[in-house]
């Protein structure tokens, strides 16, 4: 690539570029509304260069305000989308990497049970889902992995002969996160029937 070459092609002469066609379509769509002027009719300052370079520099800076303004817009429509999915991948995360090595099936079900006789039962749900995800692990069917998410899970269990007691608690745990489901005694009963389906096979 020669110097010349390689000069044309840098970041200021992009701007130039881009300045240079924008003047060029802004002049074309001007000719067309604004009738033909005649160069005596134009006022003495028009041609005035200092008078271009404020002009151009205010167009410049009403582009930027008007790109930052829509740029701000943007980000306040889709913030609480943002902070919704990020903090639910950082609970997620936290919850599996802090409690489920800790804990054995039998004490995720024990847990279980104690947060559903003080009618805790989005705990209790919890505490039920942990303790499949401990059972896919120890059985070697799906070992864990913290970054793993619902959907992953939900595409592996296809395999099993009876992937629709999984199906039920995964698809529970995502309306959980993302539709903040409220855990009832009868969603939480059902959760724990399909839990006993995958202990009976």
């Amino acid at each position: 690539m020669s110097e010349n070459s390689f000069q044309k092609n840098n970041l200021g002469w992009q701007l130039q570029q881009l300045q240079q066609k924008i003047s060029e379509w802004w002049e074309f769509h001007t000719s067309q509304i604004v009738p033909n002027i005649s160069e005596k009719d134009l006022p003495s300052w028009w041609d005035n260069p200092i008078i271009l370079t404020i002009a151009k520099i205010a167009t410049w800076l009403l582009f930027a305000c008007l790109l930052s303004w829509l740029g701000i817009k943007i980000i306040r429509i889709l913030n609480p989308y943002i902070y919704d999915i990020r903090n639910t991948i950082n609970l997620t995360t936290k919850t599996r990497e802090k409690l489920e090595p800790e804990l054995s099936i039998t004490a995720w079900l024990n847990e279980s049970q104690k947060f559903q006789q003080i009618g805790n039962y989005r705990e209790a749900f919890r505490c039920l889902y942990m303790a499949m995800l401990q059972r896919l692990n120890d059985k070697k069917i799906i070992l864990h992995q913290y970054s793993r998410t619902d959907g992953e899970y939900l595409k592996l269990i296809q395999n099993l002969s009876q992937p629709q007691p999984y199906q039920k608690l995964f698809m529970t745990h995502q309306q959980l996160l993302f539709a903040n489901l409220e855990i009832s005694a009868s969603v939480f009963q059902e959760c724990q029937q399909a839990y006993q389906e995958i202990e009976d096979e």
